[in-house]
């Protein structure tokens, strides 16, 4: 039997109790609305579904590590003490995803790199001074997220890979098309179901059409990605 963990579900602001109510209809539990976000409790497979079901939710991460930081030192330190073995081995990828709301850390990209630095001299103290996973900014195997508020910080595994908007069905765009997640939370926000028509005059790319075609047909918006 799977045991319920923690999980995060990222959103725009203002989709948040559209995709707080789409969590419960996966019978998620413990649902607590945020901003931009929606925290949740299941197990794996409220993971996976959260991922391919979930029209408003951006990515789904799984916290795993929380801790206080008032530097740059401190947050070094205390990323280095957790066991890293237990998310990365020495033939994996992994890159970093900050984001940073905090008067004691300014620059996400400065978190980055002291994460970066952390994760990389926790394998070499382990390891061996040229034993250490490799940081790939692209398509690596393990995303780990970096939110810090203030001096409170979490770190968490990037369960989405790309963002979820990327639904995977688009194979040419204009050139500012909607957000697919933005488009599909606005015609939930209005109501409509796909039991009546929908008509977008100024159709563009097209996007709104698509996720209400998708929403009328009960296609999971995550099937047709990778």
């Amino acid at each position: 039997m799977n045991e319920n963990f923690e999980m995060v579900a990222k959103t725009f602001q203002g989709l948040e109790d559209v995709l707080a109510k789409e969590l419960s209809n996966l019978d998620a539990e413990n649902i607590k609305v945020g901003r931009r976000m929606v925290s949740f409790e299941g197990d794996l497979e409220t993971l996976y579904r959260a991922n391919l079901c979930c029209r408003t939710a951006l990515r789904i991460l799984k916290p795993i590590y929380k801790f206080i930081a008032n530097d740059a030192d401190s947050l070094y330190d205390l990323v280095k003490e957790y066991d890293w073995t237990q998310v990365l081995t020495l033939d994996k990828t992994f890159a970093i995803d900050a984001v940073v709301n905090s008067n004691e850390f300014t620059h996400s990209r400065f978190v980055t790199y002291r994460v970066k630095d952390a994760i990389v001299d926790f394998f070499k103290d382990k390891f061996g001074p040229d034993k250490r996973p490799g940081v790939r900014l692209q398509e690596a195997d393990v995303v780990i997220n970096v939110h810090i508020n203030g001096n409170r910080v979490t770190l968490s595994l990037d369960s989405s890979g790309e963002s979820l908007h990327k639904r995977g069905y688009r194979v040419a765009q204009t050139e500012a098309p909607i957000n697919e997640v933005l488009a599909a939370g606005i015609i939930l926000k209005s109501g409509w179901n796909g039991q009546c028509p929908l008509v977008d005059p100024m159709c563009g790319s097209g996007t709104f059409l698509v996720e209400a075609a998708l929403i009328a047909a009960n296609i999971n918006p995550g099937i047709y990605r990778k």
